[in-house]
């Protein structure tokens, strides 16, 4: 099973203004890592913004470009065919932004979750939305929407990723969908106690693979809230379940600050827009919406106080890296081109913190250099375990992928 893929129609203002620019993060070289017995290999490059892969197998994959609306298929290395070219919007995070895909009674199902447009690409934004496909005679055919979410107010935050939980539902996240001044929505999702009812945003959605409310819902059975798993996300672009617990962890962006990593459980309240980063000592939790009872805050189980705008998130479920390496979690960022490396504690709840990072606080980034796996991959949107065990890299700037091996 594949992890989704997301991303980058990227977080505050500074996103904006880069992406506007052309500018992929500030990283400007080669991608490299840090332990010197592992080997790192450009795959395939040649990609327009790619935001996401999955495989189909063995050196054969989809990968998805955020500008372009296409789905491209790789094998043995090289761009095979375009496989599905959807209409999509692009102004500011907005575009073809996540992926995942998996094989249902012999089918091969790709999910989708994109800002489709009304008139090819560029065009104005008719929603956020999820799509189930087939790959038959190798196109993506037979379409079937799942989820339809609003694309606005605001054109960025739009979050993205899409993964299939061990329980074989759809998984995927819509951000805020922020304006100006991150003004976005101001519904109950958002902790708005006299806010109109929830509208999709500023949610993890949960659905079957027929695009169906999962049991009678968490929140509410009402077609508005009856999708939500979670809610109080801002931006988030990394999400995965952890294959010992089947737990879901989420990263999530900041406002120039309070980036976070998640343990969500169903009826998670990330609590925006009243916290972000850990509550403080003083904060008043009646404040924030609980939907009667089945909503509940928790703080984050990691902070970085300076702003690194976290992407990808993944368990490595593999045992091609060692021991040492086997479960535990990576996660990518905007702002140096990074892949952290986490451990979590034997209770799988909590990341294994020591020393500065105890308080799960990184306070300034020479606190984070022990964590720091590899650098310089230039905006890295997706991380994918390869049939081979191996990690896969997707990185925005390079238009490449990477394989990191052992």
């Amino acid at each position: 099973m594949n992890q989704s893929a997301f991303y980058i129609w990227f977080f505050p203002v500074l996103f904006s203004l880069l992406l506007l620019l052309g500018d992929s993060g500030k990283s400007l070289g080669d991608p490299n890592l840090r332990e010197s017995n592992f080997n790192l290999d450009k795959i395939v490059d040649g990609f327009s913004r790619p935001t996401g892969m999955t495989f189909l197998g063995p050196d054969d994959f989809l990968v998805t470009e955020e500008d372009t609306g296409k789905v491209k298929r790789v094998i043995d290395g090289r761009v095979y065919q375009t496989v599905l070219d959807v209409d999509v919007s692009t102004n500011d995070s907005r575009g073809l932004i996540g992926i995942d895909s998996e094989i249902i009674d012999n089918k091969t199902f790709v999910f989708l979750y994109f800002t489709e447009s009304s008139s090819g690409d560029d065009g104005e934004p008719v929603g956020n939305r999820l799509y189930r496909y087939e790959l038959i005679n190798g196109l993506l055919t037979n379409k079937k929407l799942l989820l339809d979410m609003p694309a606005g107010p605001g054109t960025k935050d739009n979050g993205g990723p899409v993964v299939i939980g061990p329980d074989n539902n759809v998984y995927s996240v819509v951000g805020h969908i922020a304006g100006e001044r991150d003004k976005g929505h101001e519904t109950k999702a958002q902790n708005f106690k006299r806010g109109p009812d929830a509208d999709g945003s500023s949610g993890i959605h949960r659905v079957t693979i027929n695009g169906n409310i999962v049991d009678s819902g968490i929140l509410g059975s009402s077609e508005s809230l009856g999708t939500y798993y979670a809610y109080g996300i801002r931006n988030t672009f990394g999400m995965d379940f952890d294959p010992v617990t089947s737990k879901l962890w989420i990263s999530e962006n900041g406002v120039y600050s309070n980036d976070e990593i998640n343990l969500v459980v169903p009826g998670f309240n990330g609590g925006w827009k009243h916290v972000t980063g850990l509550a403080p000592p003083n904060f008043d939790y009646t404040d924030l919406v609980t939907f009667n009872g089945s909503g509940e805050y928790s703080d984050p189980e990691f902070v970085w106080n300076n702003t690194v705008s976290p992407t990808a998130l993944l368990f490595f479920n593999s045992d091609k890296f060692g021991p040492e390496f086997k479960d535990d979690m990576f996660v990518g960022d905007y702002e140096f081109g990074r892949i952290y490396h986490f451990g979590l504690n034997s209770d799988r709840n909590s990341l294994h913190l020591t020393g500065s990072l105890a308080d799960k606080v990184a306070d300034n980034d020479s606190e984070l250099q022990n964590n720091i796996f590899g650098e310089d991959f230039g905006v890295p949107t997706d991380l994918e375990i390869g049939p081979d065990g191996m990690l896969y890299v997707t990185s925005l700037r390079d238009g490449a992928i990477y394989r990191i091996s052992r």
